[in-house]
């Protein structure tokens, strides 16, 4: 099959650190192009892959000093992907909604995987206009706002299997990998370990927006806990996988809903159980005294963090080979890939 993947120029694919779209977009087309597709990926040109590389900038904007706006790139990226797309079976889209319009005046099969939060008021009248646009979701949760969209299919991600080594051993703290945003509950995080009695460590990349909630949330918090929080800053590679498996548990009190948490079934790649908040994509991703507890409060945290001793650690991982790994979230989407082929430039319904 000659597929097209057309990732966000935002960051590299995979990123150097934080990403999760793109390392998402990675997984999915290594694993395509180790089964034998013939795959093209439209990315960064400081991507890495096995697949052919069409550049739609020469590195990520958000790591270009001299890039103050996205957009003229992403729509540049949109010339280049429809210049080539007879040279296509399957156009599958990663970034967002540019390619809407084209695509009704240039109908070709194709697919889009919505990887953020599905905001009705934002989202509802563009989906309502191009009602056609066939949609994958990364969780039910994430469809629920929008039931109706031209859903047709929820596929969760899924990481190369030798990606994280299992870890049967752990250290005496807890982790939380991810973003520094409220929206993430560092300051919940925070507050668990401090009442179960553990050390956190916190591995968190800093948005510029996030500056102040870091400053006059957090610090105060690390600074007052007498040195059993430590503030790593953003990890990746292998020290990101140390990091994890090294952890008794890993925490996630998110205060969103979540459409995935990539970061989840990173930890159970590494047998480390996770405590989550039951918020968006939790109850679907976590597998109750399995892979982890869902909690609906701090307090709830806190007595979960007192029973992961429980959890096997070799069973949280065999959840994950299960699960969660690349070629499970590759044959979803290649089941997707040909029920829009065989449809052609037919409008697909809903399935």
């Amino acid at each position: 099959m000659r597929i097209a993947q057309i990732a966000p120029l935002n960051e590299s694919v995979p990123p150097l650190l934080y990403g999760g779209t793109e390392r998402v977009v990675s997984y999915l087309t290594e694993e395509l192009v180790r089964q034998g597709h013939e795959v093209t990926l439209f990315a960064s040109g400081d991507s890495q892959t096995s697949a052919r590389l069409v550049a739609g900038c020469p590195r990520a904007l958000w790591r270009d000093r001299e890039c103050r706006e996205t957009l003229p790139h992403h729509a540049r990226l949109m010339e280049m992907v429809f210049r080539d797309r007879d040279r296509f079976d399957i156009l599958h889209f990663h970034c967002d909604f540019l390619h809407f319009p084209i695509l009704r005046r240039c109908p070709c099969p194709n697919v889009t995987t919505l990887h953020g939060l599905v905001h009705p008021p934002d989202l509802g009248p563009l989906l309502r206009e191009f009602d056609e646009m066939p949609l994958v979701s990364i969780s039910d949760s994430q469809r629920r706002p929008l039931p109706w969209a031209n859903w047709q299919a929820t596929v969760h991600h899924g990481l190369p299997p030798d990606l994280f080594s299992f870890h049967e051993r752990h250290e005496d703290y807890l982790a939380l990998l991810g973003r520094m945003s409220p929206d993430k509950g560092v300051d919940k995080a925070i507050a668990i370990a401090l009442e179960a009695g553990k050390e956190l460590k916190i591995a968190a990349k800093i948005y510029p927006e996030d500056q102040a909630y870091y400053q006059q949330t957090i610090v105060p918090l690390i600074e007052e806990a007498g040195g059993r929080i430590e503030f790593i800053g953003e990890v990746g590679g292998a020290d990101k996988q140390s990091f994890l498996g090294r952890a008794e548990a890993m925490l996630f009190p998110i205060e969103w809903p979540e459409p995935f948490g990539l970061v989840m079934i990173e930890a159970m790649a590494c047998g480390t159980p996770v405590v989550a908040f039951r918020r968006g994509s939790v109850p679907e991703v976590i597998t109750e005294g399995v892979t982890g507890f869902v909690v609906e409060d701090v307090a709830g945290a806190v007595a979960a963090v007192d029973r992961v001793s429980a959890i096997d650690r070799r069973g949280c991982r065999a959840a994950f080979d299960e699960r969660f790994v690349a070629a499970r979230m590759v044959a979803n989407y290649l089941e997707v890939y040909d029920h829009l082929i065989a449809a052609g430039t037919q409008r697909v319904a809903r399935r």
